[in-house]
C-alpha cells in the first residue's frame, strides 16, 4: 500500500508549488483591476474563485483562487458567475476601436453615458481551455462552467471551441497560430467561375446543395479539402445525363471516374491559383512593412494570417497531387 502523506508532506508541496515558474502572481491590488472590481460590483456580479495575475509565458490571465473540480450534474458548486467580467474579457477589440475613433475624432475618450466596462484589455487570451462557457435559459444568466480539474493558483482559460483564425480574431479579438482548426475558405462564387457557363443545370445544382447544407464549410485544411467542398464539385460537375443521381453523391457514393477526375481538377486549379494570389499579396505586404512603419503592428498580424493560409494550401495541394494520381 503507498505510504500516506502527513502534515509535513502537504507543506511541502504546497511550498514547491508557490515556488513553481508556471504560479501567476495575483494583481488584484492594482488600480485598474480594483475599479474594474468596483465596476463589476455596482452591476451585482461578483465572484471570489478568480483573480487577475500575470504569469509567466502567457502574461496577464485569470487565476483560480480555490481548486475548481470538473462539473457533474451534482456538483453545481463548481459554476461561478464572472459572467460581466468574461464580457468585457470578449469585447476588447470593440473598445480599443471605440476609443481610437473617437479620439480621432476630437472627442472625450470615456463619455458619461458610456456603459462599457472599464479596462477591458486586461486579460490574456488563449483558445485552450479549463472551463467552458453558455447561456443557462433557467438562471437567466451567462455561466462559465468548469470542463477540467483546476488546482488553486493555476491559470484558467475560456474554451473558445474549434475555430478557424478568422472566427476568432472577428468575434474575440485575437488568433492562435499554429492553430489546428485554421482553414481557407472557398465561396460558392468562386465555385461558379471555375464551372462551364453552358450548364444550364448549375442554378439547379446550386440550389440543391445549398437545401441540404453544404455550402456551409467549402474550405482547404491541414488534412486536405473539406468532404463538403469535394463533394460539392462532384454534384456541380455532374453530366446532364446523369443529374438524376444527385443524391447518390450527396450520400457519399461514386458516380464516376470521370465526375470524380473533373471534380478533382477543379479542386487543384482552385488550390493552385489561391497559393499565387497568397504568394502575391504576401509580397505587397512585405512591401508595406518597408513603407508604413505606423503600421507594422496590423501589418504582421495580416502577414501571419496569409503565412498560414499559404502553409495550409500547399499541404492541401500535396493532398490533391496524391488523389489526382490514382486517376492517372
Amino acid at each position: 500500500m503507498p505510504k500516506a502523506r502527513g502534515r509535513t508532506s502537504r507543506i511541502r508541496r504546497r511550498k514547491c508549488f508557490k515556488s513553481s515558474p508556471a504560479r501567476g502572481v495575483n494583481e488584484s491590488c492594482k488600480s485598474e483591476f480594483i475599479d474594474l472590481r468596483k465596476w463589476l460590483k455596482d452591476r451585482n456580479f461578483e465572484d471570489r474563485n478568480l483573480a487577475p495575475a500575470h504569469f509567466p509565458g502567457t502574461g496577464r490571465g485569470l487565476m483560480s483562487t480555490a481548486g475548481l473540480q470538473p462539473l457533474f450534474a451534482e456538483a453545481v458548486d463548481s459554476i461561478f458567475s464572472y459572467s460581466a467580467l468574461l464580457w468585457a474579457w470578449c469585447t476588447v477589440n470593440t473598445r480599443a476601436v471605440y476609443l481610437r475613433r473617437r479620439q480621432q475624432e476630437g472627442l472625450s475618450a470615456e463619455p458619461d453615458t458610456c456603459a462599457l466596462a472599464p479596462f477591458l484589455d486586461l486579460l490574456n487570451h488563449s483558445p485552450h481551455a479549463q472551463v467552458e462557457a453558455g447561456f443557462n435559459e433557467e438562471t437567466r444568466c451567462y455561466e462559465i462552467r468548469t470542463a477540467s480539474r483546476c488546482r488553486r493558483y493555476e491559470e484558467v482559460f475560456i474554451c473558445y471551441g474549434p475555430h478557424d483564425n478568422q472566427r476568432l480574431l472577428l468575434e474575440y479579438g485575437f488568433v492562435s497560430i499554429p492553430n489546428p482548426h485554421a482553414c481557407v475558405y472557398v465561396s460558392t462564387e468562386i465555385l461558379v467561375k471555375y464551372l462551364p457557363s453552358t450548364d444550364k443545370q448549375l442554378n439547379k445544382k446550386i440550389s440543391i446543395l445549398r437545401d441540404h447544407g453544404f455550402i456551409e464549410d467549402l474550405t482547404f485544411g491541414w488534412d486536405g479539402p473539406s468532404w463538403t467542398l469535394l463533394t460539392a464539385l462532384k454534384l456541380l460537375c455532374l453530366e446532364p445525363e446523369r443529374f438524376t443521381c444527385w443524391k447518390k453523391i450527396l450520400l457519399g457514393e461514386v458516380i464516376s471516374d470521370t465526375n470524380e477526375k473533373a471534380s478533382l481538377d477543379i479542386t487543384r486549379r482552385i488550390c493552385c491559383d489561391f497559393i499565387e494570389e497568397t504568394s502575391a499579396v504576401l509580397q505587397k505586404i512585405a512591401c508595406r512593412k518597408v513603407d508604413c512603419a505606423a503600421l507594422l503592428p496590423q501589418l504582421a498580424l495580416v502577414e501571419a494570417l496569409r503565412t498560414e493560409e499559404l502553409q495550409i494550401l500547399k499541404a492541401s495541394a500535396g493532398i490533391l497531387d496524391g488523389l489526382h494520381a490514382a486517376f492517372a
